[in-house]
């Protein structure tokens, strides 16, 4: 079974992270921060990963901690569930529309991270949500997940929607990345033995 749980504890949030990776893209998240919430849904349900999170945080000074620290343990949750990586694509891309949007990602679950991210959002707020916060979180995903990732914005002036199709590239991509390969599915993805 492909899963994790990860209960992540500090002075400014409570966080507890469950997925499923061969899932159906379920998923029940509730973070106090109504955008967030709408994006990691469509993490969710685009990447077919069942995904259920609970944050309490300190919501009362910003966003900020709640939204960084979700993406710590959901990067910690997809290393855990990955395992050794046997038997996976590793790679995955997508360049995904959404209406005026177009944004392009690519990832390696390379356990190398690294975040390139060229959204330029026009916007700095998406209603009272923050739009540095994508950066912080996908930041915070690649680091703690071990993800080489790249989301570039090709097209888009709408924030909301650029930010949303940021998280549906990045879903998709990261669907792709983790199927299993029928090709090799005995073996680990690199030419070093190991990821």
């Amino acid at each position: 079974m492909r899963t994790a749980k990860i209960t992540r504890t500090t002075a400014e949030t409570s966080i507890e992270v469950e997925i499923d990776l061969d899932g159906t893209g379920a998923y029940d998240n509730q973070t106090g921060v109504g955008f967030f919430d709408h994006m990691l849904d469509q993490l969710s349900r685009h990447a077919l990963i069942d995904m259920k999170v609970r944050a309490k945080g300190d919501l009362h000074i910003d966003d900020h901690h709640t939204v960084e620290d979700t993406g710590i343990a959901l990067g910690q949750a997809l290393r855990q569930a990955l395992g050794d990586k046997k038997g996976i694509r590793r790679y995955g891309s997508c360049h995904l529309a959404m209406d005026d949007a177009q944004v392009r990602a690519a990832l390696d679950l390379s356990a190398r991270p690294f975040l390139i991210c060229n959204l330029d959002f026009r916007a700095s707020k998406i209603g009272s949500f923050d739009t540095e916060l994508v950066q912080e979180f996908f930041q915070a995903l690649s680091t703690h997940g071990g993800i080489t990732l790249h989301i570039d914005r090709i097209h888009g002036h709408n924030t909301h929607h650029v930010a949303e199709a940021a998280f549906k590239a990045v879903a998709r991509a990261l669907r792709e990345a983790v199927e299993p390969d029928p090709r090799r599915s005995d073996a680990i993805p690199s030419t070093k033995g190991a990821l």
